[in-house]
């Protein structure tokens, strides 16, 4: 049996393994890489993977860097079944259309360009209809249950706290007789964090692949984190500037909603006009309301008390072009919460390049930033950044709340794997560049006795 890594091996982006046994064919996640252009080429063909004796995939969760490679097996002739949650494949449907939409719009002015120079112009990976034909083959999973997804391999998924519908997959395999226990972390969620429930763990495995985003260190403290956002939300409002938050439309921005909410009720903080200008998380955050079963206790309580409402009425929401462009002429104080997290498209690279060059703005980064991202090139300090051909100075105050992540640090990420170390399996360490990846190796050998596998693209692991 072997799993050979398509992605997330050496980087954080393009999550894909490959597992092939005598008996079955399966392809757990096979997300888009973000970043670099040398990582984004990938996007564009598929890896060697025989889609005609595929026979299932089965989905962590719904981020882009999860799922956003799909069409390409669809395109490829793949028709089998795609096994996700109920919350996962709501989400998947508005991610994938909505990165086809981007898309399509960048597409338009590349060929610009290309046309300008005298270039033949170039084409979309995929389609629409290879994002429909996706679509058309999901099949629900439910929670700690066994189910077969291909011969002699069955999957049981756990809470993985990291987003709506996001899982940790258990594939038991079995080849000559003999099963093998391989585990799938997904994305792992922090302890604690708001809405969902924490993540669980498994008790034991043959085989684990584990990221390792934050593989080097912990979080800011979530009350520390949210005491600099409110410094941070203060000093706006005495400037009278603008907070303009780069969110991921799916998890962050439900988070800040709420966090919001929590603080303008209990008079912490002087509410503002929040703008949510990204029709990709209004959508977002009506599936988040469609799967109250996911919640943990206390956002059941505060539906219940009415401080979260499921109508908008707290919020000023910008769905067309023209509702956003309106948002150069408002004044601050107030917040502009837009996609895209990483700065990397999306209506936020408006906003950014309208404000970077004002002093009295702020940019809140509430998330990871990929290697060569623009939102990565702003917390690292950069004092000029080109946006849309146009170089703007970078006056503005540009901060970093990792406590707001998504995923776990160091501790949580050894409080996931510490119940599956006795069992001594192989540990592969994916999702995660060296500087996370490698402090997490030495601390497992260290403390377990656990010598973790680093692999890098198509590396074969075999057991």
């Amino acid at each position: 049996m072997k799993i050979t890594l398509f992605g997330a091996a050496g980087n954080v982006t393009g999550s894909a393994y490959y597992l092939q046994s005598k008996t079955a064919t399966v392809l757990v996640d096979f997300g888009v890489f973000q970043g670099k252009k040398s990582l984004e080429a990938l996007n564009r063909k598929l890896p060697p993977i025989d889609v005609r004796r595929l026979d299932a995939v089965i989905i962590t969760h719904a981020h882009l860097d999860h799922i956003g490679r799909l069409p390409l097996l669809t395109k490829n002739g793949y028709s089998g079944p795609i096994y996700a949650t109920e919350a996962t494949m709501d989400v998947a449907r508005l991610i994938l259309m909505d990165s086809l939409k981007v898309q399509e719009h960048d597409l338009k002015r590349t060929n610009r360009k290309r046309q300008r120079r005298g270039q033949s112009s170039v084409t979309l990976a995929y389609s629409e209809k290879d994002v429909e034909m996706v679509l058309s083959h999901f099949v629900p999973l439910s929670y700690n249950n066994y189910m077969e997804i291909a011969p002699g391999c069955v999957a049981r998924v756990h809470e993985a706290g990291h987003i709506l519908g996001s899982v940790s997959i258990e594939l038991a395999v079995e080849e000559d007789g003999r099963k093998k226990v391989i585990l799938f972390s997904g994305d792992i969620g922090p302890h604690g964090m708001v809405i969902l429930r924490d993540p669980e763990s498994f008790r034991g495995a043959d085989l684990v692949f584990m990221e390792s985003t934050y593989g080097d260190r912990d979080h800011k403290s979530l009350e520390g984190t949210l005491a600099e956002g409110m410094e941070l939300v203060k000093r706006a409002i005495e400037l009278k500037g603008k907070i303009l938050v780069p969110s991921f439309a799916v998890g962050r921005t439900q988070q800040l909603l709420y966090y919001a909410a929590r603080a303008f009720d209990s008079g912490t903080l002087k509410e503002i006009p929040v703008y949510l200008d990204s029709p990709m998380a209004i959508d977002a955050t009506k599936i988040y309301l469609k799967h109250p079963e996911l919640y943990d206790d206390e956002a059941i309580a505060m539906f219940r008390s009415g401080s979260i409402k499921g109508d908008f009425s707290r919020l000023h929401i910008s769905t067309t072009p023209e509702d956003s462009m309106a948002l150069n002429d408002i004044e601050g104080p107030c917040m502009i919460i837009a996609g895209a997290g990483m700065c990397n498209a999306g209506r936020i690279l408006h906003h950014l390049r309208n404000n970077l060059w004002k002093p009295e703005t702020t940019v809140m980064i509430t998330g990871y930033q990929g290697d060569g991202s623009l939102g990565r090139r702003l917390i690292e300090g950069a004092k000029k950044v080109r946006i849309f051909g146009e170089d703007v100075v970078v006056k503005a105050h540009v901060a970093s709340l990792n406590g707001l992540s998504a995923h776990a640090g160091q501790t949580d990420l050894l409080k996931w794997f510490d119940p599956i170390a006795a069992s001594k399996p192989k540990l592969v360490l994916s999702h995660g560049e060296d500087k996370g990846r490698i402090p997490l190796a030495e601390i497992i050998k260290q403390r377990y006795g656990i010598d973790p596998v680093l692999p890098e693209y198509g590396e074969v692991i075999t057991i």
